[in-house]
């Protein structure tokens, strides 16, 4: 079973840089998105043999999710449950027979952390939200976390330490998620490369010179992480500023059992 998480950038502007390709390329059982972009009826994808779901920020132009799934699940739920917290789209949750598949964007702190307040807030309620869904079933839950949790994870660790995506504050809770019962997939597959990132900013040649970080993930509930046989980063995939990342997982490994 193939998983793609994908930071689009704007669905209509990656439409236009071969979206459609790039996702009949890949041939995803399941493809999340972030940062759509968009309002409810903006756009029409034909997706044959998918579902779609859906999830839009208020203000327009901003923010958004989605799910491109090969299969119905049992139930489909938006946001982490605090009304203040879900204004912008930024969590959908699909529940399977045998396990949750969540995709999230994870609000950035902003320059000068100015919404650090915000973005802990969210961390808390996003952890408690995951934390219930694996006392009833295992959680793999993708997308970008805004957040780059080690030294190993960035191309300059040092002249970033305390910006939004390498504070402190935001790397301490990325650790308690994983604490709380998950696993960063990438990092457990490959717990030495150095160079794998999933974004690079748009000035400087960064992504020439391969200046990233890596702040796009897979994360799944502990008990099933040796059933991720791959967890692949699509580095040479164009078209946003983020590259695809995803996972291959053998659904017949992945137990109920708590």
């Amino acid at each position: 079973m193939r998983m793609i998480s994908w930071n689009v950038n704007g669905l209509r502007a990656c439409l236009q840089k071969d979206f459609m390709s790039i996702f009949g390329l890949l041939n995803a059982d399941f493809f999340c998105l972030q940062e759509t972009k968009l309002q409810e009826g903006q756009v029409a994808l034909e997706l044959p043999g998918y579902a779609q779901f859906w999830s839009c920020a208020e203000k327009k132009g901003y923010s958004g999710t989605a799910i491109f799934a090969k299969r119905e699940p049992v139930s489909a739920e938006y946001g982490v449950g605090v009304p203040e917290l879900d204004t912008e789209g930024r969590l959908i949750v699909l529940e399977y027979e045998r396990f949750f598949l969540a995709t999230c964007y994870t609000p950035n702190a902003q320059d000068g952390l100015k919404r650090l307040d915000h973005r802990m807030a969210w961390e808390d309620a996003f952890r408690a939200r995951l934390c219930a869904l694996d006392e009833k079933k295992p959680v793999i839950v993708c997308g970008d976390l805004n957040v780059a949790h080690q030294e190993i994870d960035l191309k300059h660790p040092d002249p970033n330490r305390g910006n939004a995506g390498f504070s402190d504050e935001e790397r301490e809770k990325f650790q308690t998620l994983l604490d709380a019962g998950f696993t960063d997939t990438f990092r457990y597959r490959n717990p030495d490369i150095a160079g794998a990132y999933s974004w690079w900013s748009y000035r400087a040649n960064a992504r020439k010179n391969n200046a990233g970080w890596r702040i796009d993930y897979f994360l799944v509930s502990d008990r099933i992480r040796d059933a991720v046989k791959a967890a692949p980063i699509y580095s040479e995939i164009l078209g946003s500023d983020h590259c695809p990342v995803g996972i291959e997982i053998e659904e017949a490994q992945i137990k109920h059992e708590i």
